[in-house]
């Protein structure tokens, strides 16, 4: 099981707040380090404002140097497919061959109205094209063209470049649909996240993904399965409670709906979340100045699951 940190900064984190978690996630050998992509805080005034996805892992790239880098999901209806496929494999060069993609749908409307962001009503068929036109482009051979006809977007003859420092940056899609959802995961995912979810909705997803692959002629075994889960972790019950009020949540409602309390109670949580198939958490870190939390998850939780 390998152990993620999952941030949010539209609740409020500049750049440097941002790199501070990355370099120490990378410090205490955490797989990765993966942010939102939101413009508009969903609680509180969101102070300093919010910072765009691809900008700040352009500049991590170059401040780090193991740790992954993505994106929990980037948002369709923020990018168009083409400049979006450029973004990530210059980001993905900067950074030596260490980015993920994570892409989604894009479904909070008031961050498109305060920004002046078409909203539209129809977004998964758009997701479905832009993943076409990304993977498209990246598996184009060099010095050949791409070239594609959708009901949304339409490309001629692009030269498609530049091209990704890895062979294939890997491509996640996540979510809770049990049709369309899983069949897109088995059509273009390296790897399929549900957030937030229970041992029990996991389970059944995951099986719908493996079924929808199956279906499509892919080994089950080729998408890499994971969660994003809360975490509120304390040596002991006070230091729990310290952080879940911290972050405005319930002891009891973490435990219930997140990874939360001690390092034991989170391992063993944790290990039946793997029974699932589960090879991977992102573990959604609220208080992004708690680094203290960082370094316990990593010494008391990870290295038990390793």
């Amino acid at each position: 099981m390998r152990l993620r940190v999952f941030t949010e900064p539209q609740q409020g984190a500049s750049y440097e707040t941002l790199l501070s978690v990355a370099k120490a996630a990378e410090e205490l050998d955490f797989d990765a380090f993966y942010r939102s992509d939101h413009y508009l805080t969903m609680g509180g005034d969101g102070l300093p404002g919010p910072t765009d996805a691809w900008i700040t892992l352009a500049g991590l790239a170059r401040e780090t140097s193991r740790i992954r880098l993505g994106t929990l999901m980037t948002a369709a209806t923020f990018r168009l497919p083409g400049p979006l496929a450029i973004q990530v494999a210059q980001v993905d060069a900067m950074s030596g061959g260490r980015v993920e993609l994570g892409l989604g749908t894009g479904w909070f409307e008031q961050e498109h109205t305060a920004y002046g962001i078409p909203f539209p009503k129809e977004k998964f068929g758009r997701l479905e094209e832009q993943l076409e036109i990304v993977t498209g482009l990246w598996s184009t051979p060099q010095g050949e063209k791409f070239s594609y006809d959708g009901r949304y977007y339409a490309l001629t003859d692009s030269p498609a470049l530049p091209k990704p420092a890895q062979p294939r940056v890997p491509v996640l899609v996540g979510g809770y649909g049990k049709v369309r959802t899983p069949a897109l995961a088995a059509r273009f995912a390296d790897e399929f996240n549900i957030p937030f979810a229970s041992i029990e909705d996991t389970e059944q997803q995951f099986a719908r993904v493996r079924a929808a692959a199956e279906k499509a002629g892919r080994p089950a075994e080729d998408i890499v399965l994971s969660n994003a889960l809360v975490a509120c972790v304390g040596k002991d019950d006070a230091e729990t409670a310290r952080r879940a009020a911290a972050i405005g949540r319930d002891v009891e409602e973490l435990k219930e709906n997140g990874l939360a309390g001690s390092p034991a109670e989170v391992v063993d949580k944790i290990g039946r979340y793997a029974q699932t198939g589960s090879s991977r958490i992102y573990l959604q870190i609220l208080d992004l100045h708690d680094l203290d939390h960082l370094r316990l998850i990593s010494e008391q939780v990870r290295t038990q699951l390793t």
